[in-house]
């Protein structure tokens, strides 16, 4: 029933360009640091302890009589999951027998770390064993077990190893056997698990996980809504008093996901919900749940995304607010809430090939989810704020969230794994198959092996350049379909140096080649990279008189360091020019940066004043906005007034 599937991660070999260079850094730095750091290994860190809580429980499952605490969130068995998926990708694309040693040695301690049955949770393990299944809303089982699946799938995949998959198949059987003999209404707080049992479904062919799926899904938001009753009668709470209120639009649990049509609650959880629901309304054919998908995207998309992707625009309960309120210093843009909509993203391609998801997927990605890494790998954003001014930022009691800085981990550390995790595997992101069609949804380098019997070399430099190059190896009677994104104002696409009408090709988004292609063959797509005003919807009050640049995906920043320390005194000429200066591979970790004419306004001592500022014309620098703040504290801003 999809119009296409994701390649599979090993299919793709990275080249050269921005994208391949992140895959190298993960590779390299972020995958070794983080398994440190989760091995409390590495100096002048959060604790995390995630790998010792596991330890814990091996001893605890031997029958040892342990001294030593389970540490850190209710969810830290999260952490080590995505690790491993991240590994995982890592080893399907460039073999590393050490790093295969130490992932398997992990595998080794969550078998150990697993009890008779299948239960698996160090958490409920070590600290909570008589209370196991009894708070569904709050206590992340079901969420660390899909995270443990997904693993589990991704390694398997990778390396045809099975041990993690026999593993969580039984954590799997165990999770049936409970939530459809014992508690056939529970459904897990912080959807996960769902779409990690599509997953597993298509891993092993076990159609019980396909099923579980659907029932979690079904049974989400029916009355009397299950989290309120499981408050009454459980007696305990993880984060508050057991007794207090809850918000069922937390948890997207307020009506049955069949009609959803606003995007509300926890962001992140909110979009993981979405994307099994999108994955299973395809798989399944299923309209009712494809047009709730579809409303959702619309409501993310249309009235509660920033320029830059992110999501979430309150720190209270890291979440969706209403419609168009979007503010640019408090807000609070999850990364893990961008790299969701990136997976929602996809599995909507996948339900129905149109630009605008693949449009998103580079948003979130280019933006968002790049500016959540430190450029050296080293450190993390949680949050990724639109504006900053050290000693207000970070400080403030309304912006203690809005960080200037990136810290080296959290105690609540789902954001950096989740960036290891999405960059080693974007190649599945990048291209879809269907029906003997190759979808290209990202333009990133290197070579793509087709299940359709031929391979496609990309040669880009994307999106630091607007062109990318693709080759065809084989020989084939196939169709190719490149992605044109919204923003490209003036695209041109040859085969073999001939220019191909765009218009007669072009469908929803993507320029479709049909024809039969040999070894060799050249299709050129060049993108309008040209920098351009981006202006908010009047109906957006924080954006009112104020303007954003973008170059291709990627929205630009105002930053103290190119500004004389000061961007708060800057606006841009209503009629100035943006110009596009040479790459400079110095800056930055290389980028292009811009020039815009501006004006600046002179400071002034007094808070207040019935005097018009003066002001002078000014040449504004811009770089990427996910390369700020690897330079000091200093100030930054995406949206600058215009005048």
């Amino acid at each position: 029933m999809k119009v296409s599937r994701e390649v599979p991660v090993t299919a793709y070999r990275a080249g050269e360009g921005l994208l391949p260079a992140y895959q190298k850094l993960v590779r390299e730095v972020v995958i070794p640091y983080q398994y440190r750091v989760l091995d409390d290994k590495e100096e002048g860190v959060e604790k995390s302890h995630a790998l010792e809580n596991l330890r814990l429980a091996a001893r605890k499952n031997k029958g040892e009589e342990l001294t030593e605490e389970f540490y850190g969130m209710v969810f830290q068995d999260s952490d080590v999951a995505k690790w491993l998926e991240a590994a995982a990708y890592t080893l399907g694309q460039c073999p590393d027998p050490e790093l295969e040693r130490e992932v398997d040695s992990v595998i080794e301690l969550l078998g150990k770390a697993q009890q008779e049955d299948g239960y698996l949770n160090s958490y409920f393990t070590v600290k909570e064993p008589e209370r196991k299944w009894t708070n569904l809303q709050e206590a992340h089982e079901l969420y660390c077990a899909g995270h443990l699946m997904e693993a589990a799938c991704a390694y398997y995949e990778a390396t045809g190893k099975d041990s993690l998959l026999k593993i969580m198949q039984r954590n799997a059987d165990c999770i049936y056997r409970q939530f459809t003999e014992k508690n056939t209404r529970g459904y897990s707080g912080h959807p996960e698990v769902e779409l990690a049992l599509l997953r597993l479904y298509r891993a092993t062919g076990d159609q019980r996980y396909k099923d579980l799926c659907a029932h979690f899904l079904d049974a989400r938001g029916q009355k009397p809504n299950y989290f309120v009753e499981e408050r009454k009668s459980r007696g305990w709470s993880v984060w508050d008093n057991a007794n207090a209120s809850l918000d069922t639009d937390y948890t997207q649990s307020t009506l049955p996901v069949r009609e959803q049509k606003d995007a509300v609650g926890h962001a992140v959880r909110a979009v993981y919900l979405y994307t099994a629901m999108a994955d299973l309304a395809a798989e399944n054919g299923d309209d009712s749940l494809k047009d709730a998908c579809r409303a959702l995207w619309e409501s993310i998309t249309q009235r509660r995304m920033y320029v830059t992707g992110g999501i979430g625009s309150t720190v209270l309960g890291e979440a969706f607010t209403v419609d168009y309120d979007l503010p640019n210093a408090t807000v609070y843009a999850e990364t893990c809430a961008s790299i969701g909509l990136i997976f929602f993203a996809r599995q909507m391609l996948q339900m129905e090939a149109k630009g605008e998801y693949a449009d998103v997927m580079e948003r979130a990605l280019y933006n968002t989810v790049l500016a959540g890494m430190q450029l050296d790998g080293r450190r993390f954003f949680y949050v990724n704020p639109l504006e900053v001014v050290p000693g207000i930022s970070g400080k403030a009691t309304t912006q203690l969230h809005d960080l200037p800085q990136r810290p080296p981990w959290y105690a609540c550390a789902c954001c950096p794994p989740n960036v290891a995790r999405l960059l080693s595997s974007i190649g599945s992101y990048a291209y879809g198959e269907g029906d003997n069609t190759l979808f290209v949804h990202l333009y990133l380098g290197g070579t793509v092996e087709s299940s359709l019997g031929y391979s496609l070399e990309c040669r880009t430099e994307y999106p630091r350049q607007g062109e990318a190059e693709f080759i065809f190896h084989g020989e084939k009677e196939t169709t190719l379909a490149f992605h044109i994104p919204v923003w490209s104002q003036n695209t041109t696409l040859t085969l073999n140096g001939e220019a191909l009408d765009l218009a007669s090709c072009l469908r929803d988004g993507y320029a479709y080649v049909t024809g039969s292609f040999k070894e060799g063959d050249k299709i050129c797509v060049s993108l309008d990279m040209t920098p351009y005003k981006v202006y908010a919807s009047s109906k957006v009050p924080a954006d009112t008189g104020c303007v954003a640049v973008q170059r291709g995906p990627v929205v630009y920043c105002a930053e103290g360091a190119d500004n004389e320390g000061d961007v708060l005194s800057l606006s841009l000429k209503a009629d100035g020019s943006i110009t596009e200066k040479e790459y400079d591979p110095q800056l930055l970790g290389g980028v292009v940066p811009l020039t815009a004419e501006g004006w600046k306004v002179r400071p002034t001592q007094k808070l207040y004043s019935c005097q018009r500022p003066q002001r002078e014309p000014v040449e504004i620098k811009l770089v990427p906005y996910y390369t700020w703040g690897n330079r000091g504290e200093n100030q930054m801003r995406v949206w600058l007034p215009e005048s």
